[in-house]
């Protein structure tokens, strides 16, 4: 959920201080957002559209938040019924929030971890996951290696049935994404990010 490089990203650099789960059991919660550089929450806008492609109900759902900043799409996943939803956050002050958010909601579906989020991705190679969020840093230059590494990673730990949900500083094409075995599902834009809902190519 985080950008970082000194520059703003488009419409979406003025971060609000709070965002509110918009669905399922924790409807309206509000979660905090630190007045940190370059911490940059999903939308209200795109998260709704996000969980409009996914479906309202995510039960038994296996979730995997990999740069969960605030939390709130992970969070979102759990309130819509996910029975398992891990956070990863390397940053020392949004993992205490993070944890505190966990405990205030009884959130006991979700388990926040430190740690790196390729590094967990590719330890969850196999895993069959049912959604995976991306939202890595945007840094100057757009961080491109970081994505394309992230994406990779993610496909091979999500499920055949599974879906990879991305945003990004520019629109990522089928012929790009092929490459790491996935293909475009849907896709928006939010001012200067795009979004896309990726899945696994069929096997040949």
């Amino acid at each position: 959920m985080k950008a970082t490089g000194k520059k703003p990203v488009g419409r979406l650099a003025k971060v609000p201080h709070e965002v509110r789960i918009i669905g399922g059991l924790w409807k309206r919660t509000r979660l905090s957002v630190i007045d940190a550089p370059g911490l940059r929450p999903t939308p209200a806008r795109v998260r709704e559209t996000l969980f409009n492609w996914l479906g309202q109900d995510l039960t038994g759902w296996r979730c995997l938040d990999a740069f969960a900043g605030t939390g709130a799409l992970g969070l979102e996943a759990a309130s819509r019924g996910a029975t398992e939803v891990v956070l990863v956050e390397h940053d020392n002050e949004l993992l205490m929030r993070l944890r505190r958010m966990k405990d205030q909601l009884k959130a006991e579906v979700v388990r926040v971890e430190r740690g790196d989020a390729v590094a967990s991705l590719r330890q969850r190679a196999g895993q069959n996951l049912d959604v995976i969020f991306l939202d890595p840093p945007f840094a100057e230059g757009g961080n491109e290696a970081l994505f394309a590494t992230a994406l990779a990673a993610a496909g091979q730990a999500i499920g055949s049935q599974g879906f990879i949900y991305l945003e990004a500083p520019r629109p990522w094409t089928n012929d790009e994404l092929s490459q790491m075995g996935l293909e475009l599902h849907k896709h928006g834009r939010a001012g200067a990010v795009a979004f896309h809902l990726l899945r696994t190519l069929p096997a040949q």
